[in-house]
């Protein structure tokens, strides 16, 4: 009997998955990946291969140690660094290093800092759990530190530091110590400073919608009001907390932390002064658990014009290639469910940090080899190939138990450029007693279209700006009950979206 060929069709959408057994994976959520490595869930569709990092400056930061800290300043129109190596702050645009202050103590582990601006001039606070506060003054083009007295003593090795309502506020122990209004430096109580306890050492700040989030390791609350008279202090959650004050970050609307239990998400509901906290990574905890695991520290950033957060693990012995991070995009307003994730592999970040100047945005981090990187630039990671890794779950295509003969694979893509990739179908879940067939290699740019830069152009023969390939067609041979989808691509290539498959096959006997 003649059998009749059928089409499906498989649109790449849906992140990374693995809490869901393969197959049940494939029946539910075609689409989705068990294997999404440097591919993000794009807000235009698909999964892009990520974006490559480079160097921000060939100058190395002077000195030996870990860098400490990195903040891209908050001035308009502006790529300024300061970037803090062996307690010493410097200042710099992507050329040399300028010294700018040198802390009393300088073995200390990390600088937090907060940006802020009271009367027109761009400023940032640090604090590191060791020294005096440092401020940053962009007009004055100076790093200062706090200076000795009896009142400033109290804020000597605070952690964390936030501006909220036209003051800064800092954190030390269960404490928060914060200033007189418009002013960064006034302790005085006469003044309007003053001081609360909030019950539990506080592991980070953060400002949400006209209040203060203050995280503990076991509650969350808020401080509400606007100068001492008001202030107010409010539970939020008992029993939950932050965890790792390096992974709070503001995304899309909603405040992604790390809890005891994974990566949740703070949102504010329809009713006044309620939250929703949702386990964003419940449907990656397997992946989740591990790159916890094996990670000593944690950095985190968003980049806001694609609506992602990304967390890194840091581990000083590690080299940058096996350096592990997780990003999560936002599809939806509120709430963790609409998070898609994916892995990241390759991005060694101990610190690092993100700010919109005037209409673009810089992101950058650091780690132990004394440079300060871009992220999102180019298509490599700083010469090194991009190792970017897809996998569909096992689909079985309407039945699990009939086998299929399949008979051509079609792949849909959006490059930018050269496109040069292995392409495999996986049978049966990777069953050793069946036979799996032969990878292929997906590879073209469009008949004579060249990309700028291709050695192989030549001048008034090549053609450019043409219409790049999208459809990438093979014939495949073999029968199975169920197919995976696994695509690797370890180059420099310019980047693209894989938008969707399709397969053409026929149905078997049941057996």
């Amino acid at each position: 009997m003649t059998s009749t060929w059928r089409t499906k069709i498989t649109e790449f959408k849906g992140g990374l998955l693995s809490n869901l057994s393969p197959l049940q994976q494939g029946i539910n959520n075609v689409g989705s990946a068990i294997t999404l490595q440097n591919f993000e869930p794009s807000l235009s569709g698909g999964y892009k291969k990520i974006a490559g990092y480079e160097k921000f400056s060939d100058v190395e930061v002077t000195g030996t140690g870990e860098i400490q800290g990195v903040c891209v300043t908050n001035e308009v129109d502006s790529n300024v660094v300061i970037v803090i190596r062996d307690g010493v702050y410097y200042q710099g645009n992507g050329t040399s290093w300028t010294s700018k202050a040198t802390a009393s103590n300088t073995s200390f582990d990390k600088a937090r800092f907060t940006k802020y601006n009271f009367n027109g001039t761009p400023k940032i606070a640090f604090v590191d759990g060791s020294n005096y506060p440092a401020y940053y003054d962009s007009s004055a083009d100076t790093v200062t530190f706090l200076t000795t007295s009896t009142e400033n003593d109290q804020v000597q090795g605070a952690e964390h530091v936030a501006f909220f309502k036209n003051a800064l506020f800092f954190a030390k122990g269960s404490n928060l110590f914060f200033t007189s209004a418009f002013t960064d430096t006034d302790f005085l109580v006469a003044n309007g400073a003053g001081q609360i306890n909030v019950g539990s050492d506080v592991t980070g700040l953060i400002v949400f919608r006209e209040q203060l989030i203050i995280f503990s390791i076991d509650r969350i609350t808020r401080l509400v009001g606007s100068t001492v008279a008001d202030y107010s202090l409010q539970p939020i959650v008992e029993s939950i907390g932050c965890i790792e004050p390096d992974t709070i970050q503001e995304i899309g609307g909603d405040i992604m932390f790390m809890g005891p239990d994974g990566l949740r998400t703070l949102s504010a509901t329809d009713r006044v002064g309620d939250f929703g906290l949702d386990v964003a990574s419940k449907p990656i905890k397997p992946n989740f658990d591990t790159f916890k695991s094996n990670s000593t520290t944690f950095a985190s950033l968003v980049i806001r014009n694609k609506a992602q957060y990304r967390i890194f693990g840091y581990t000083a012995a590690n080299r940058a290639a096996v350096s592990r991070g997780i990003s999560g995009t936002k599809f939806v307003d509120q709430g963790g469910s609409g998070l898609q994730f994916a892995e990241l592999k390759g991005i060694k970040a101990k610190v690092c940090d993100s700010q919109l100047t005037g209409t673009d945005e810089l992101i950058v981090f650091c780690n132990d080899d004394g440079y300060v990187y871009t992220m999102e630039v180019g298509t490599d990671f700083d010469g090194s190939n991009i190792d970017a890794i897809y996998q569909s779950p096992f689909m079985p295509f309407d039945d699990p138990q009939t086998r299929k003969t399949f008979y051509k694979f079609v792949l849909y893509l959006d490059p930018e450029g050269l496109v040069s990739l292995t392409c495999s179908l996986v049978f049966d879940q990777e069953d050793p007693n069946r036979i799996q067939p032969a990878s292929f290699t997906v590879t073209g740019t469009g008949t004579g279209i060249f990309t700028y830069g291709n050695p192989a152009a030549v001048f008034g023969t090549a053609t450019f700006g043409g219409q790049l390939d999208k459809i990438y067609s093979n014939n495949v041979i073999g029968s199975a009950k169920n197919v995976s989808i696994r695509i690797e691509d370890i180059s420099t290539n310019p980047l693209y979206t894989l938008d969707t498959a399709v397969f053409e096959y026929s149905i078997n006997d049941r057996q």
